[in-house]
């Protein structure tokens, strides 16, 4: 099982540009074969952040969803969004509790 975490922090004027492409990407990675979970929020502390929480059978799961049209679209509005680089985390899980 592969789990993601990924924040960004936003430019104050493109906060909604930036909600609506992570909307986009949420709805269609959800239904995708192999993702488990994908869940997208907005930091409390931090309202111009986002973090998603993203869980994969394997690999192959992560590199199909990263592999959508919406997610390469954002990946590439990412320098104009953000006010820094993103923070991504990915770990290799081996096993998993309810």
């Amino acid at each position: 099982m592969i789990v993601v975490r990924f924040k960004v922090n936003c430019k104050p004027e493109k906060v909604e540009e930036a909600k609506a492409l992570f909307e986009a990407i949420v709805t269609q990675s959800r239904g995708l074969e192999g993702v488990v979970s994908f869940d997208m929020g907005r930091d409390i502390t931090e309202p111009n952040s986002f973090i998603a929480t993203e869980v994969f059978v394997d690999r192959p799961a992560l590199t199909r969803q990263e592999s959508l049209p919406v997610v390469q679209k954002t990946l590439g509005l990412l320098s104009e969004l953000l006010t820094a680089q993103p923070e991504e985390t990915i770990y290799d899980v081996s096993s998993s509790e309810p």
